[in-house]
């Protein structure tokens, strides 16, 4: 008779394209999003926690470079009813709140939402099938001094995370400008918004593409086609080179300061009258802006400024980080973008059939975070819990009861609770768990009403040190009255 084969055994692995979050990577974020939320709080903005789930109709075709609805998310059919899908994003959720609670909300509704977001995309190196996003948005309001708004905030949020002044840019331009370039350089009709549709997105692509191709490398692809260096051929948009010519000179508009750039925009558009919009628009934001005292320090006009999501129908707006770090080959190059958004004033419309203004902007947690990490601001080793040890497994309600006190001091303490025999590996756990002190007491101790302080970061320090002199005046483990426990412990910890 043959033997069964035993059940096999599931694989310990993070699924492909997703990750585990441990200890300090977790804190640090939250400490960071808390930030965050105090900066959009100070501003009025409220939270909004949505459902992960949303229904595929709900969430719409947004994503971008996708035919079906749900392509590029994870979906499933609900009993051959709807089809659900997790959340790419923060913003589709917030266009259904925003229809479906629209008798309830004021108007304008400002809000703010932090969570994780799900994409069903072909992962690779620093691409996540499931990461953290931060969005503020406010839906409601016409007046682009909601945009203005949103970037004087998002400054003010990186500077309160640790970014200081000089380590970003949050650069402003607006979607109606580049529509009246387009129109310009023949490739917008405003009678027929759809002709053209497939040339201006080459056009998009190509201004997107200016800093890693350069002047010659954005002309080619504005015209016939570009080959790249492995000989792969792209088809370009076909303009001709005066067509080209406004195209580029509206990424070359950027001048010494906010009112010359405008002036050159205003001359680029000035034969359209959504271009002439646009350039209003702006002025507008750099009035209020200047006002509030964010200055050309903090937040620029810049025609570079394109975002690639087709929803933006006003401004847009980018936050760089301009500091330099190593990439992997060991180069100099800038941090880049860590946030980004725009008006997006169609998107609620699908629900209601009406146009409802909205403008919003979304932060990369994990990026920002890397950015910190960067500067030195997170990323130091967190200490971990004291650790209370066991010498007799009679007193453990003593030994909850010192690590009971050390917590309503305030302080991280925990109780060993493995095998107790090996009083080398309680030491051995303390030190896996980065824990500063061990609080140490047998039964003579108890008898004697004291308890012995480990020192364990000091004690580390001695091992790794040639001379025990600088450690003299003091020692790496002292006894201590147990009522003096809680100022002993307090004092070990700040020295």
């Amino acid at each position: 008779m043959s033997k069964e084969k035993a059940p096999r055994r599931p694989r310990a692995e993070t699924p492909k394209g997703f990750r585990d979050y441990f200890g300090a990577e977790v804190t640090e974020r939250k400490a960071m999003l808390d930030a965050i939320a105090e900066v959009y709080q100070l501003h009025g903005f409220e939270a909004l926690e949505t459902s992960a789930v949303e229904t595929v109709e709900a969430l719409g075709k947004f994503l971008p470079d996708v035919d079906r609805p749900n392509e590029g998310v994870f979906a499933w059919q609900e009993e051959e009813k709807d089809w659900l899908a997790l959340r790419y994003d923060l913003t589709a959720p917030l266009a259904r709140v925003a229809a479906q609670y629209r008798n309830d909300l004021p108007t304008p509704y400002r809000r703010y939402a932090m969570g994780p977001v799900w994409r069903n995309e072909k992962p690779g190196p620093g691409r996540f099938r499931q990461f953290y996003q931060c969005d503020a948005d406010t839906v409601g309001a016409p007046s682009v001094a909601a945009d203005a708004e949103i970037c004087a905030m998002l400054a003010n949020a990186l500077e309160r995370v640790g970014i200081p002044r000089g380590d970003y840019l949050i650069k402003v331009n607006n979607r109606k400008v580049l529509n009246g370039v387009m129109e310009a350089a023949g490739v917008l009709d405003p009678s027929d918004p759809e002709k053209f549709a497939h040339e201006r997105g080459i056009v998009l692509r190509a201004i997107d593409k200016i800093d890693r191709l350069g002047d010659a490398g954005v002309r080619a692809l504005l015209g016939e086609g570009r080959k790249d260096e492995s000989g792969d051929y792209t088809k370009g948009a076909g303009l001709s080179v005066a067509q080209a010519e406004v195209v580029m000179g509206f990424m070359a508009a950027k001048r010494e300061d906010g009112a010359a750039t405008l002036a050159a925009l205003r001359d680029l558009v000035a034969s359209s009258a959504i271009g002439l919009e646009g350039v209003q628009e702006l002025e507008t934001i750099a009035s209020l802006l200047d006002a509030q005292g964010f200055g050309p320090d903090r937040i620029v006009i810049d025609p570079s400024v394109v975002r690639g999501l087709g929803y933006y129908t006003g401004p847009v707006f980018e936050a760089e980080l301009t500091f330099e770090i190593l990439d992997e080959k060991g180069n100099k190059r800038q941090f880049g973008s860590v946030a980004g958004g725009g008006r997006y004033d169609d998107l609620v419309k699908r629900f209601t059939g009406q146009a409802v203004p909205a403008t919003g902007v979304s932060i990369g947690v994990d990026r920002l975070l890397a950015a910190l990490r960067a500067k030195g601001r997170v990323g130091a080793e967190a200490p971990g819990p004291v650790v209370v040890t066991v010498m007799d497994r009679d007193r453990m309600a003593e030994y909850f009861a010192m690590a009971a006190d050390l917590r309503n001091a305030g302080i991280r303490a925990e109780v060993y609770l493995g095998n107790p025999k090996q009083f080398g590996n309680q030491l051995k756990y303390a030190d896996k768990r980065a824990s500063p002190v061990a609080v140490i007491q047998g039964t003579d101790e108890a008898a004697r009403g004291v308890v012995v302080l480990k020192d364990l970061i000091l004690g580390a320090r001695i091992a790794q040190s040639a001379t025990l002199e600088e450690w003299k005046d003091r020692p790496a483990q002292v006894e201590i009255p147990r009522d003096d426990l809680v100022q002993a412990v307090r004092q070990m910890l700040e020295g």
